[in-house]
């Protein structure tokens, strides 16, 4: 059927339509199983954490080994209202985490680069980055001690050693997948190596990048808060520690809670920005 202004459809826009329609089924079917998927997850959870409640207040599990999970809940609660030491601690590893991720992100993202545009580097040291994990990475901090003191940049370091790599391998991963017609463009356009790097490549290699940002943050926690339960003057690490050993399971589980829940939080809003971060790539794509 003709329009009445007499304009045409030509093959073309019909495929688009059709591109457009399927791509708009798709986009709300993510949608319905992604709300599916995230509340299987949270039954999943809600489900062991009932099964937990059930098997400490049964007296299937002593006390002696865990707290029912109610309790671990007030205790935190308690804790963050009436422990002196409580602020002091939290401030101190969230300042090293921050510290971590970003030296990281940062060093890691840099040394990627670097690798990348040379390529018998990369061959060299690949096999190296990819068995780095294999290696505790925990049995440099004595030697870190040594060089930076018992502290907060020894932690730092720690943290930074711990994830660094991730953020290296994503980086060399990220830039593989970038189209070469963006390099042409970026050449033709006489760019330089600089404005390349930061209009061309970071842009189309974001949303692949972005994975490594997850892992980068995730392992500077690990690392850091490891690190603590060794060697340190303060932080959470150090307080779940001095409660193991004192045997004081309200502190030592309140506090296992509370780094539980920033994990989650901390993941939960990291998910978010890369769906958010995706969707936008796609979009201009």
């Amino acid at each position: 059927m003709i329009p009445k202004s007499g304009y045409r459809f030509s093959e073309k826009d019909h495929a688009q339509a059709i591109t457009l329609g399927v791509a708009h089924r798709f986009y709300l079917n993510g949608i319905m199983l992604i709300s599916r998927a995230s509340l299987l997850r949270v039954a999943i959870v809600l489900v062991f954490i009932a099964a937990l409640e059930t098997l400490c207040r049964t007296g299937i599990i002593g006390r002696l080994t865990m707290i029912p999970p109610s309790e671990m809940v007030l205790a935190l609660i308690a804790i963050v209202l009436h422990a002196d030491w409580f602020w002091t601690d939290f401030t101190y590893t969230v300042r090293n985490l921050v510290a971590a991720a970003v030296a990281s992100i940062l060093l890691g993202y840099a040394l990627g680069l670097v690798i990348h545009a040379m390529p018998r580097v990369r061959h060299v040291l690949e096999p190296v980055l990819l068995s780095y994990y294999s290696v505790p990475t925990f049995v440099f901090y004595p030697l870190l001690i040594v060089v930076f003191g018992i502290g907060p940049l020894s932690l730092i370091a720690l943290g930074t050693l711990f994830a660094m790599v991730a953020m290296v391998m994503s980086t060399l991963t990220a830039i593989d997948r970038i189209p070469r017609g963006l390099s042409k463009v970026a050449r033709i356009t006489r760019l330089t190596w600089l404005q390349t790097l930061i209009y061309v490549k970071l842009p189309a290699a974001a949303p692949h990048l972005f994975t490594g940002v997850k892992l980068a943050v995730i392992y500077s926690v690990i690392g850091v808060i490891a690190g603590e339960f060794i060697v340190s003057t303060a932080g959470i690490g150090r307080r779940i520690a001095y409660a193991y050993n004192d045997f004081d399971n309200r502190t030592m589980y309140g506090m296992l809670l509370l780094v539980i829940s920033l994990v989650v939080a901390l993941n939960a809003v990291l998910h978010g920005l890369e769906r958010r971060l995706h969707r936008r790539w796609v979009r201009r794509t």
